[in-house]
């Protein structure tokens, strides 16, 4: 018996037991329910348990949150209600009945996030820990100290420096390649296949990504390979996100569509053969130059909201709106689009707003720490809630206390907003997307650092603020 057994128990119980379960999955810090009948789930009794940091339900899903334990949890939870599980990216889904079922009770454009979650979701530890390498990068030969700066005064932080960026560049330049082995591992096709697809758009041979533009003005015409009746431009896709996508999808295709085919006795040459070669021409043939323009284009699009004279609007609607729509499971489409414009101008101005999302999500859970004093186990809960929050992960923040409550909620993303606004006028900008709490201002560019400072002392300070003033008045009203 492990120290889950009881609450796991309890949980099956209360969600209605194993037959009203479609399918539950888990992710970083939470169980995602799809529920048969939802009205079966006894949800003010499962946020009573002691394993369980709060829940949310939305029509048929119901997501609890466990914490950084959610692993065990759930393996623990699946043992109980005899569930056959299998890995899907870094999600871990149960296998008694189609996951079909739950895609079916989605909308589209659910299911389209849905999908760009599990695409990155076992890309982002990398992107993080790319983020703070690039920031400690960031500190050593940019901050300039009254002794200069760090490189310049020691051998050993200089090869650091240096040695820093083996890290970096594995993870930004080659960046596709991870993209497309996610996408085919997600989609249950040859990962192998996958990788040898993404490192193609990465080759060495290739004109760099970076390179473009100045080979044009020098040369006036891109290298390309000649086939006699058509050409295809040598160009890398290095740090390019929607090329690796369409690149990645049409390799699946192409291998179901080979294996479908193809007789079992000559599959393992065939269906290799006929996904891979026909993958790689199209990628970079058609689909790969599409996808940079895509790109391109939407990046161009989101920077000059960011840039124009109305990017404090922009930014109080981002920063109003990112909690909530995080809430629901749908902000994973600015992964995309903070590497977009990473490729494209050097860093993001987008990414510090949700660094400053997270921090105000902490901030509210800080006050209510000090407003439920007295209650000792909802003060433990609000305590590993608001670190977890400082330090990036604002479920256990959002669901656990701030959603709870309601006005905390509220508190934290009038805080994203003002700060926000703050932080897109002063036109912070960072080099790459990092931890998204505190220790985010080590992805901040060398120039920001003070701006962005002061936007985190106002996500800290209208949160606390609000959300005091907010509970004594909530506080005042029933005593009345």
């Amino acid at each position: 018996m492990s120290k889950h057994t009881q609450d796991a128990t309890k949980l099956l119980e209360l969600v209605g037991g194993k037959d009203n379960i479609s399918t539950v999955t888990h992710c970083v810090t939470r169980m995602r329910f799809v529920l048969v009948d939802p009205d079966l789930a006894q949800v003010d009794e499962i946020e009573k348990l002691s394993a369980v940091k709060g829940s949310f339900t939305q029509g048929e899903k119901c997501q609890v949150v466990i914490g950084n334990e959610v692993s065990e949890f759930y393996n623990e939870f699946a043992n109980i209600a005899g569930i056959e599980t299998e890995t899907v990216s870094t999600e871990t889904v149960s296998k008694d009945k189609p996951k079909k079922e739950a895609i079916t009770q989605q909308s589209w454009i659910q299911r389209a996030m849905s999908n760009m979650a599990e695409i990155f979701a076992p890309i982002i530890p990398a992107l993080v820990i790319g983020g703070l390498v690039l920031g400690i990068r960031n500190i050593l030969a940019d901050v300039e100290f009254s002794n200069g700066y760090i490189v310049d005064n020691s051998a050993f932080w200089q090869g650091t420096y240096h040695f820093l960026w083996l890290i970096g560049e594995a993870i930004f330049h080659f960046l596709p390649v991870g993209i497309v082995w996610s996408i085919t591992k997600k989609m249950g096709t040859t990962q192998i296949l996958g990788i040898v697809l993404g490192v193609t758009l990465v080759s060495p041979q290739l004109l760099n990504a970076w390179g473009v533009a100045g080979y044009l003005v020098e040369d006036g015409v891109l290298p390309y390979w000649n086939f006699g009746f058509f050409t295809i431009n040598m160009i890398g896709y290095q740090a390019q996100v929607i090329p690796a996508i369409f690149a990645g999808f049409a390799l699946v295709y192409l291998e179901k569509f080979a294996r479908k085919i193809s007789p079992e006795v000559v599959s393992m040459i065939v269906v290799p053969f006929f996904a891979l070669i026909p993958a790689v021409i199209v990628a970079h043939w058609i689909l790969g130059p599409i996808g940079w323009l895509i790109g391109s284009g939407l990046a161009s699009i989101i920077q000059v909201g960011l840039t124009s004279a109305f990017n404090w609007l922009f930014a109080a609607v981002f920063g109003f709106l990112y909690a909530p729509v995080a809430v629901r499971g749908l902000h994973h489409m600015t992964t995309v689009i903070d590497l977009e414009l990473m490729g494209q101008f050097g860093g993001t101005i987008l990414w510090p707003m949700i660094a400053i999302s997270n921090i105000a999500q902490g901030s509210a859970v800080l006050a209510m720490v000090f407003v439920n004093r007295h209650n000792e186990k909802e003060k433990q809960v609000s305590v590993s809630a608001c670190i977890s929050a400082y330090l990036g992960v604002t479920e256990p923040a959002m669901f656990g206390i701030n959603l709870k409550y309601g006005f905390p909620f509220l508190a934290a993303i009038i805080g994203s907003t003002l700060a926000a606004v703050w932080s897109v006028s002063m036109r912070v900008m960072a080099n790459s997307i990092g931890v998204g709490g505190l220790p985010g201002i080590l992805s901040i560019q060398t120039a920001s650092m003070i701006n962005f400072a002061i936007a985190m002392v106002i996500a800290i300070a209208v949160p606390i603020s609000l959300t005091l003033f907010f509970a004594k008045t909530k506080l005042n009203k029933k005593s009345e």
